[in-house]
């Protein structure tokens, strides 16, 4: 994790400081694979990580998706079909 200055928990930066140090924070995360948290009044609210990051958690995502896809195909109970009119009744349209 990063650290600017001692005043700030380790890891985190001041929104201000993300600005004013945006290019090195992002080389940071690129070429470190370092990760940053941008905290507003000492809350984190955002991070800068590497990309690396980001396509693990799409692909977890997409597994997670896929598995409670099939977990639902495979529930007896979503295989009772409903007409249009069912459902437009049901959803009040």
């Amino acid at each position: 994790m990063y650290k600017l200055s001692d005043e700030h928990e380790s890891g985190h930066v001041s929104v201000s400081e993300a600005r004013q140090n945006f290019a090195e924070l992002v080389n940071r995360a690129a070429y470190r694979g370092e990760r940053v948290l941008v905290a507003r009044r000492g809350r984190p609210i955002a991070a800068i990580v590497p990309i690396e990051d980001v396509e693990f958690l799409e692909r977890y995502e997409d597994e997670m998706d896929l598995k409670l896809a099939m977990e639902a195909l495979a529930d007896p109970e979503n295989s009772v079909t409903n007409s249009l009119e069912e459902v437009e009744k049901e959803l009040g349209l």
